[in-house]
């Protein structure tokens, strides 16, 4: 089988098994949006506020250490 009649029962196949997705609805898109958005901010301010605590216990290691 030469690599001209492999594509097109590839592409055959891709076809087939797109057809058997369900894609989801507008509002199940809206809904999974607007939670990953939320998480994103929630994990940056917690890892903004970790930044924070080790910067000043480097901070203060530092200096107890000179």
């Amino acid at each position: 089988m030469n690599w001209w009649h492999r594509l097109q029962t590839f592409l055959r196949e891709v076809i087939v098994e797109t057809k058997k997705v369900t894609w989801p609805g507008r509002d199940e898109v809206v809904s999974t949006t607007v939670v990953v958005i939320a998480a994103s901010f929630i994990f940056g301010i917690f890892l903004y506020v970790c930044d924070l605590a080790f910067s000043q216990l480097v901070t203060v290691v530092i200096k107890f250490l000179s």
